[in-house]
């Protein structure tokens, strides 16, 4: 009678559920550069102010934090009648660019054919919008429930979660002391658990030169030319031998299953002029390039071997050329987190997912990481998963959606989630 009840609530608020998740979309919380996060923070706190006691936390200091852009957390919380465990639900509220190739209005949260369009509506609105509806109708269903349900809605997650959950963690929100369970509603469809995700680390790799005017390139030392041979190195040696390592980790999609690297960018020479200008650039021998590196790990790999892989590179192509010089610098590393199968929190989702879709729960990884990072590395809670409505493939896309049933399927989810935990 109990799981009746609760799916019965979550039904009568379907209705609700789109409204909440079209109000989410049509607040455009962009970033860069940080957008409106005070005022989606302000609408939720009006939303669940009511039924939980609400807490608004800045990240002073954080990474992008300023007077201009502001970074806002809201953390809602609602204790039980009893002590218990406390089952955490964490959003992100922080959206990309919209990009080009819309046909639909990215902050519209237009309804149509049982999908909902806009930036952030998978990714990860939708989600947000289900965790709220799954804890409202349990929370109606079963008043009496022990323990203490979280909300949180952070900040950053699209540009590292530094300003959110990586702040919150280091002040003792995701203490196992205090949180026990913590499921993050990233769109990684309603049949799935996402365990972790493959590690990440980025680089800078500088290449160096001597200016000299360009009708005498032989007077100077080309810093462009040096990093055409270091990428000439990564296409035929680096890249080759990175398609022979394999994870045994369920990533998803398959091509991910192997260690990967992207070259974000490349800047050499002159800066790009202002725009508007009209002139011509100076004629040098550029004396400097970068190239920002993006190279995901696997669980099998160690973070300083796979530094080691490119500083054995860089030394390879200076061994070939007299004056080659270089720097690396580290800007952001991640270590690959996988949360095991029989966690508490994985076992009561699957049971839950068999319940509501009558199927067993498939078990991923995801490609790049999320801010069970700093759950895991910083707040040091193991029994943390991603789970939530939408398709992976959508995030970021133009014409993003996230279809209702979807939204519907994995608030019954997470309510009987709770149920199975709290009561």
């Amino acid at each position: 009678m109990t799981e009746a009840r609760i799916l019965s609530e979550i039904t009568a608020r379907r209705d609700s559920l789109i409204a909440l998740t079209q109000d989410l979309i049509r607040i455009p919380t962009l970033n860069p550069p940080g957008r409106n996060y005070r005022e989606i923070c302000d609408y939720l706190a009006a939303r669940l102010g009511t039924e939980f006691k609400i807490e608004f936390i800045r990240a002073h200091g954080a990474p992008g934090d300023s007077e201009t852009y502001p970074r806002w957390n809201l953390l809602a919380r609602r204790d039980g009648t009893a002590a218990g465990e406390c089952v955490h639900f964490n959003s992100h509220h922080d959206v990309v660019e919209v990009g080009h190739g819309w046909t639909r209005d990215p902050f519209g949260g237009e309804l149509h054919d049982g999908k909902i369009y806009g930036r952030g509506a998978c990714d990860m609105k939708g989600g947000l919008a289900a965790s709220i509806i799954a804890a409202e109708a349990f929370i109606a269903a079963c008043p009496d429930f022990k323990g203490a349900i979280e909300i949180s809605a952070t900040a950053d997650e699209e540009s590292g979660g530094f300003g959110g959950v990586a702040y919150m963690a280091e002040r003792g929100y995701f203490d196992p002391a205090r949180v026990q369970h913590v499921i993050i509603p990233e769109p990684l469809h309603k049949d799935r658990i996402c365990l972790g995700h493959r590690g990440v680390w980025w680089a800078e790799i500088e290449t160096k030169g001597r200016i000299a005017h360009g009708s005498m390139p032989f007077l100077g030392d080309s810093a462009i030319r040096h990093m055409g041979a270091v990428l000439h190195e990564m296409e035929t040696a680096l890249y080759p031998m990175l398609t022979g390592k394999y994870t045994a980790m369920p990533v998803i999609p398959e091509g991910a299953r192997q260690s990967t690297m992207n070259i974000n960018s490349v800047h050499g020479g002159e800066a790009e002029p202002e725009e508007g200008y009209t002139g011509l650039p100076a004629p040098c021998v550029a004396d400097r390039c970068r190239i920002i590196i993006d190279r995901r790990f696997l669980i099998e790999e160690s973070i300083g071997d796979v530094k080691d892989e490119i500083t054995a590179l860089m030394e390879r192509v200076k061994a070939q050329r007299p004056t080659f010089q270089y720097d690396i610098r580290d800007l952001f590393e991640v270590q690959p987190s996988m949360t095991d199968k029989d966690a508490p929190v994985v076992r009561t989702v699957a049971g839950a997912i068999e319940k509501v879709l009558g199927k067993h729960a498939e078990y991923v990884v995801s490609p790049g990481t999320y801010d069970q990072k700093h759950i895991d590395r910083i707040g040091k809670l193991k029994n943390c998963i991603a789970y939530g409505p939408g398709v992976l493939d959508l995030a970021h896309q133009p014409d993003e959606w996230v279809g209702v049933d979807d939204m519907m399927d994995s608030a019954k989810v997470m309510a009987l989630t709770l149920k199975e935990l709290l009561l």
